[in-house]
């Protein structure tokens, strides 16, 4: 549950005892007379202390304690940084009250109508995401979730209702992300879906194990096989509740969902194993950005494809060697057994491509060559169609989850050319797996429009952007400004 929000024009009245104040106003010299800043005779002594200019505030927020023991922060912003920018510096200023783990925050925002506006839509949307409670289970007393957020000097004709769509899908995927592996089986993450889906109304669908295999989706069965209850794996279908018309687009999201990820036979080191609970994020994130356009009302209709399984060590287990065939009847040599997630994304990305969306995009922790190559700061894109692109890039600068876009030209295919089947799953050697991972989803997708998202930033230590929390919900903000370039 996120926190309500009240919005007024009237400046925040420090006689009222508000606990905890957030000041948020732009690049600035000094106070201009019109300002009635909370707090500002506290902040001058405070800056005459330090020995600083207010300037020096674009550097980092600071907070101090008001007279009657009211807790503020200062937050000079400047407005030509980027959002991602912004968003990290604001972000800054909130975690400064929020580590008292109050449950009232009052936002005070100053300067022209349109900075104070921009400002509005973005500290409430911050305030969102990092004022929920994520799901931990440590003994000591729980931490209280921010129950009201009070905006001053704004009052705006808009609800905020994107922000606060967004932010709810981000704490959707964020919080199943969280989850540990032995509460969220493929099991028990099919029931929850099923359960968000009939409370949001949409249409479920399922293929389980034993319906794929008698589709001949090879793929996904061989990686799915090697868990003790393949039949907890599955492709669950969701459809949001907007009827097609002839102006409406449709696109299909995919995301990979694998619950726990061992590496199979390539059994990974211990090092590498942790954390494999997250490798389906890329399901948990196509979740969030169906919730989000749900409920931000955006007239698109989507198709919600994730693919629910295990990566697990067993007799049953596929190998090195294997040669298994697609739903497309495409085969496919087995080349390392940790490379499942583009195998169970090729059953899954044909089933999308068989309703003939006018755009596919797909999200997954899919390769670590593509933390190797730009971090986790960005996530990676890769498409077919140069236009993609370019709006991928756009959605990026404007939702703050910055992406970067690799090649997928046709001379890197012929690393996967096979000599015993049609193509090989990946090869042992490669330094570009990333771009050999998509090349290789491109196999499954008919030629239709497809961008790839592969998920290097959904986990960053100490948080990015927005974001306070190491595993980031990264693509769902992005999704939502890629929907409306569309």
């Amino acid at each position: 549950m996120l926190a309500s929000l009240s919005q007024t024009n009237s400046p925040l009245d420090l006689s009222t005892q508000p606990s905890h104040i957030l000041v948020i106003f732009p690049k600035l010299e000094k106070f201009p007379k019109k300002f009635d800043v909370p707090g500002e005779s506290v902040l001058e002594k405070l800056l005459v202390r330090r020995e600083m200019q207010l300037p020096d505030l674009l550097k980092a927020p600071i907070s101090a304690n008001l007279e009657n023991g009211e807790l503020c922060t200062w937050v000079m912003l400047d407005t030509e940084l980027s959002v991602f920018e912004q968003h990290g510096h604001l972000r800054k200023g909130l975690k400064l009250l929020l580590v008292e783990n109050p449950t009232e925050i009052y936002i005070s925002v100053h300067g022209t109508s349109p900075q104070k506006k921009k400002f509005a839509e973005l500290i409430t949307y911050i305030t969102w995401l990092n004022g929920a409670i994520l799901p931990i289970r440590k003994s000591e007393p729980a931490k209280k979730s921010l129950k009201s957020i009070y905006l001053h000097n704004y009052e705006g004709n808009e609800n905020f209702l994107q922000q606060r769509a967004v932010a709810e899908g981000n704490l959707l995927a964020r919080g199943l992300t969280m989850l540990p592996p032995n509460e969220l089986t493929p099991k028990t993450y099919r029931e929850q879906i099923k359960k968000l889906a009939e409370y949001e109304g949409w249409k479920y669908e399922e293929f389980d194990f034993d319906t794929l295999k008698q589709m001949g989706a090879g793929a996904f069965v061989a990686v799915a096989q090697g868990s003790s209850e393949p039949n907890d794996a599955a492709i669950i279908h969701l459809q949001n509740n907007f009827k097609q018309s002839r102006s409406q687009k449709h696109i299909a999201i995919v995301g990979k969902g694998i619950c726990f990820d061992t590496g199979g036979h390539n059994l990974k080191s211990a090092r590498y194993m942790q954390g494999m609970h997250e490798d389906m994020n890329g399901s948990a994130v196509a979740l969030g950005i169906l919730l989000a356009a749900t409920r931000a009302e955006i007239p698109i209709r989507i198709d919600c494809w994730l693919a629910i399984a295990q990566n697990h060590l067993s007799p049953n287990a596929y190998k090195q060697n294997d040669i298994i065939t697609a739903l497309n009847k495409i085969s496919i040599e087995i080349v390392h057994t940790d490379a499942e997630g583009r195998l169970i994304l090729a059953d899954t990305l044909n089933l999308a491509a068989n309703l003939k969306p006018d755009l596919i995009i797909d999200f997954a922790t899919l390769t670590g060559s593509m933390v190797t190559a730009i971090g986790s700061r960005y996530s990676g894109v890769l498409t077919n169609r140069d236009d993609l692109a370019q709006k991928a890039i756009t959605a990026g600068k404007i939702s703050g989850e910055r992406v970067c876009v690799f090649p997928m030209d046709k001379d890197y295919e012929e690393d996967l050319e096979s000599k015993v089947a049609d193509i090989k799953q990946c090869t042992l050697d490669s330094n570009v797996d990333h771009i050999l991972a998509a090349n290789f989803l491109s196999r499954f997708v008919k030629d239709l429009p497809w961008l790839h998202m592969d998920l290097s930033a959904s986990n960053h230590k100490d948080g990015l952007g927005a974001v306070d929390s190491d595993i980031t919900g990264f693509g769902v903000n992005w999704g939502i400004e890629f929907l409306k370039t569309l």
